[in-house]
């Protein structure tokens, strides 16, 4: 083939020079440097040829392969006193460099290929394994949770999504509790808010409210809301939380606790990553109103243009 025949010519003008330094004469041999150098030029010569052999060089291809952006997002939702330590490759490596507490959430950004295993840890004694079958081929935000399998013993489970990259806000929404209590996660508009005049709160009675289905991923507007864990039939609240969501962020809901049967006890709870700060909305306003005034300089710019 062409390329071949590419190949050979960069190998006969090796082998050429070699012989020019053996066959005049009793020269000493070339220089370990120069000759590294020509074999470099030869080298960067044969990969510039274009496929047809003839010796012109090859323009530089404008396709290129996009770098893959790929974060593993881990929450731990499993009861208990001491936090968890997360491992990859056989233990060898450990992704957190502060421990995993209960209710919390971390982000980690390893080499991720399938068939590799997420292994958690408690000191040194093993919590678990999660072992990865698939993974997605473009940029992802990947979730893994572990929580408690059941009230009667200490055996891990584990649940998993993968956001989509899209523009929307996203939440993910996961029940993890073990016990007989029964409740809906309902999200509704923060009901307190302070007048400017008095700075007093007051309720909002317009409050929009919904449930968030378990198992389930939802894209809702940014905003400041309230979510609250009720009793489906009494409405009785039983843990609040403040959410903030901020454009184009991905959420994870956990409801979380056991009533365990044997050893300590854990409340029903619910917790949100990451903890958007309501500091954060009124500058997320200013970045829409600042794209909004440059469409509208840009518009006016062509405008005129024209």
């Amino acid at each position: 083939s062409s390329n071949l025949r590419s190949r050979q010519w960069c190998s006969t003008a090796r082998q050429a020079a070699w012989r020019g330094s053996v066959n005049e004469g009793p020269r000493p041999p070339m220089a370990p440097r120069l000759q590294a150098l020509v074999l470099v030029a030869c080298a960067v010569l044969c990969a510039g040829l274009d496929a047809s052999g003839s010796g012109r060089l090859r323009p530089k291809s404008f396709i290129q392969n996009p770098a893959v952006k790929q974060t593993l997002r881990v929450c731990n939702a499993y009861p208990f006193t001491s936090a968890l330590d997360v491992y990859m490759q056989g233990g060898s490596v450990q992704l957190n460099r502060r421990p995993l507490v209960y209710k919390d959430c971390q982000d980690y950004k390893p080499s991720l290929h399938a068939g590799d295993r997420v292994d958690f840890k408690v000191g040194d004694a093993s919590a678990g394994t999660f072992t990865i079958s698939d993974l997605p081929q473009g940029d992802a935000l990947m979730l893994l949770v572990i929580y408690r399998h059941d009230q009667a013993s200490t055996a891990v489970a584990f649940q998993s999504h993968v956001f989509a990259p899209v523009q929307a806000t996203q939440v993910a929404v996961f029940d993890t509790y073990k016990g007989p209590v029964q409740s809906e996660l309902r999200i509704q508009d923060h009901a307190d808010a302070a007048t400017p005049a008095s700075g007093v709160a007051h309720v909002n009675a317009s409050a929009r409210s919904e449930v968030l289905r378990y198992d389930s991923v939802v894209a809702i507007d940014s905003g400041a809301y309230e979510l609250a864990l009720t009793g489906p039939s009494d409405g009785k609240v039983h843990a609040t939380s403040e959410f903030v969501a901020l454009p184009k962020e991905s959420y994870v809901m956990i409801r979380c606790g056991v009533a365990s049967e044997d050893g300590v006890a854990y409340p029903e709870d619910i917790f949100v990553y990451p903890r958007s700060p309501r500091s954060a909305l009124s500058f997320a306003a200013r970045g829409r109103a600042l794209n909004l005034a440059v469409a509208i300089v840009s518009a006016f710019a062509f405008a005129s243009v024209l």
